[in-house]
């Protein structure tokens, strides 16, 4: 019978295990001195070798060399291999999770090992056990016989007991980097004779999130399906997975505001059976690789792809503004999120392209905008009011005629107070002490500015529809240090720069999407 690559490949001595060095370092220097604990966790992220670093601690404290242990060839190693050591017990804590089977564990404990120097439970997703299973075990676990050792793992650490995380010695399995799995992949496929391509590892790297097993079960599928070579194109096509030409075309497209072209060019991408949500992931991750190349001198530092590849989307973020990055990592992102849950995640994608479409390009566009021009306000009036309140000038101070009169006194306090301040000069006290508070507010600072100061609210104008949406996430910080520069605490007027012209709804949005797709879009 055939054996999945991660379980025909699984290491037999700690040397064979994959980038967790500290962990390995530590357990063989425990090994060699016998200062093993009584009881170790090991938590981390799936795939990383938990179950198979606890496998080779059982060996290790029941190899029969002299030398360094485990050595995988002697009996004991071999039984433990093989599933067939008695002193070595492995309890799926997901089927096992209630309290009768711990009360049986307890009563296996009190019996000394049969072969070997030490009895090892291995515990694997300890996390689902019951609360009254742990409370059972925790007397044994914190005093177990000498002979016995616990392994308990776990992925979700958090969902342990204080009590338990205190009994154990915690050793936390980081993910594999990149370059650590690719070089292991490649010595497997040497080992079997299949010729993967270095851009091929690199995807499958890529995509195995720094697991061991995901990236062996992705290896496996890909060579499945061909003779003797494997390159990338391959696996793009076994993970429903685009190249990096399909999102630099893209990106392009939406950046050239082509809606039409752009929804056809995704058209075709997913008729070719690429997964939706898979496209999603890797376009956000385009958009990063652009921000990436922005900042960085040696961006291939932090990009796993060629040098060509970087090239490529080097040239393509030289063309596109940082508001444009920003916005497709932000869209994008949030799409991602709903996509999850939804039965028609390419109906939001086609929605994204469309929002992004509509703002691609928004900054250049909007850059000659004067702010000195701003839409004209209501308290920019006096005038208007004044004249009103003048003609009842008999009337008495009782009587109903009064409080139109007494608009005048706040209109011409609100002048005077506007008069009074910098407003150039407060916005940019309110960023000099606004940055340390929280970073994300630069993106506001270009692109609006105060453009009047009265007695009760002040009003920003900004150039666009996205600085408008941080701004508003950021008003009781803004309000917070306006008060602080102005000695009274003022509300923000939020409009659009040359013209105040209002954002579109969800409904209209919605509408505008109807059009483009020629479906009904719903904003629920």
């Amino acid at each position: 019978m055939y054996k999945a690559l991660y379980r025909q490949y699984r290491p037999e001595v700690f040397d064979e295990v994959l980038g967790q060095d500290h962990i390995v370092r530590i357990l063989k220097n425990q090994i060699a001195t016998s200062g093993t604990s009584h009881a170790y966790l090991f938590c981390g992220t799936r795939g990383t070798g938990k179950t198979t670093t606890a496998r080779l601690l059982a060996k290790g404290l029941n190899c029969l060399s002299d030398g360094e242990r485990p050595c995988g060839e002697c009996a004991n190693c071999r039984a433990i291999k093989e599933g067939s050591f008695l002193d070595v017990i492995e309890i799926d804590a997901a089927s096992n999770n209630g309290v009768d089977d711990v009360r049986e564990l307890r009563e296996s404990v009190k019996y000394p090992p049969a072969t070997g120097r030490m009895k090892v439970y291995i515990i694997d997703e300890v996390h689902m056990l019951s609360q009254e299973a742990f409370n059972a075990l925790l007397k044994t676990l914190e005093e177990p016989p000498e002979y016995v050792t616990f392994i308990l793992a776990t992925t979700e650490v958090h969902k342990l007991p204080a009590t338990v995380l205190s009994r154990c010695m915690r050793l936390d399995f980081r993910r594999v980097p990149e370059a650590v799995l690719i070089k292991g992949m490649a010595d497997i496929c040497s080992k079997i004779g299949i010729d993967v391509s270095e851009d091929a590892l690199r995807i499958i790297a890529a995509n195995s999130d720094g697991s061991v097993r995901d990236g062996l079960s992705i290896l496996d599928q890909c060579i499945s399906g061909r003779d003797s070579k494997v390159g990338a194109e391959d696996v793009l096509e076994f993970l429903g997975a685009s190249g990096d030409e399909d999102f630099i075309k893209l990106t392009d497209l939406v950046r050239k505001k082509k809606t039409e072209e752009a929804i056809v060019f995704l058209d075709g991408i997913l008729s070719d059976g690429k997964d939706v949500r898979q496209f999603m992931r890797d376009w956000i991750n385009h958009y990063r690789n652009l921000l990436m190349v922005r900042f960085m001198r040696n961006p291939e530092t932090v990009i796993s792809m060629s040098a060509e590849n970087i090239d490529r989307i080097r040239r393509q973020a030289a063309v596109l503004e940082l508001e444009d990055i920003n916005r497709g990592i932000l869209e994008l992102s949030s799409m991602a999120d709903e996509a999850r849950w939804s039965t028609q995640p390419r109906i939001l994608l086609e929605l994204a392209i469309v929002r992004l479409c509509m703002g691609a390009g928004q900054i250049r566009e909007l850059s000659e905008v004067e702010f000195d021009d701003p839409a004209p306000m209501p308290a920019a009036k006096p005038a208007v009011k004044a004249e009103p309140a003048a003609a009842p000038e008999p009337v008495e101070a009782e009587k109903p005629a009064e409080p139109a009169e007494a608009e005048i006194v706040p209109q011409a306090a609100q002048a005077k107070a506007a008069e009074g301040f910098d407003c150039e000069d407060i916005w940019n006290k309110v960023f000099e002490d606004g940055e340390s508070e929280q970073g994300s507010i630069y993106l506001i600072r270009n692109g609006g500015r105060i453009t009047s100061i009265d007695e009760n609210t002040f009003t920003v104008a900004v150039n666009n529809s996205f600085v408008k949406e941080h701004a508003e996430k950021s008003r009781k910080l803004i309000e917070h240090l306006v008060e602080k520069h102005t000695g009274a605490f003022r509300a923000m007027n939020l409009v659009l720069a040359g013209g105040g012209q209002p954002e579109k709804t969800a409904d209209e949005i919605a509408a505008q999407a109807s059009d483009v797709l020629g479906i009904k879009v719903e904003v629920k």
